[in-house]
């Protein structure tokens, strides 16, 4: 098993240590990551996401997409009893599931589709105003050195 020691990353930087954590949770989760429903991502525009899961044999009302703590959670639960019929082949798994995916700071789930059997769900990042990128502007002027000289000479 694959194991990141993000102790390198503690001493020399201050403040990621949650994206330390996260790294150790995707890395140890992909060993034992389950393989059911599949699912794409996909990017759809520069700030916009699509989560699509195949979901056959499941309706609209079985399905639950809950978002809680930066987690998006999709959970499938079969209401049909299939214990009546005589299955000669069965390849269409509808059993139970649960998905999670994290999400990053500032991503919300715009909606979520139900359409031929895959559930797409949308995400938007939305980067707040103080984290957007902004122009400083450079005062070119003397009379700023000027005041700065005189504030210093007086607090001497």
């Amino acid at each position: 098993m694959r194991r990141f020691d993000p102790t390198p990353l503690y001493r020399a930087s201050i403040g990621f240590d949650r994206m330390a954590d996260m790294l150790d949770r995707v890395l140890s989760a992909d060993m034992q990551a389950p393989s059911y429903p599949p699912y794409n991502i996909e990017k759809t525009a520069e700030n916009a996401y699509r989560i699509s899961i195949a979901v056959a044999g499941f309706a609209a009302d079985d399905l639950s997409v809950e978002v809680k703590e930066n987690a998006l959670l999709v959970t499938g639960r079969s209401s049909e009893d299939d214990s009546a019929r005589d299955y000669l082949h069965r390849g269409i798994a509808t059993r139970a599931f649960e998905r999670r995916f994290h999400l990053a700071d500032h991503v919300r789930v715009n909606g979520a589709r139900h359409v031929d059997g895959m559930l797409h769900i949308d995400l938007l990042r939305e980067l707040p105003e103080a984290l957007k990128p902004r122009q400083i502007a450079i005062d070119t002027t003397q009379q700023a050195d000027r005041k700065l000289v005189e504030t210093r000479a007086d607090a001497a």
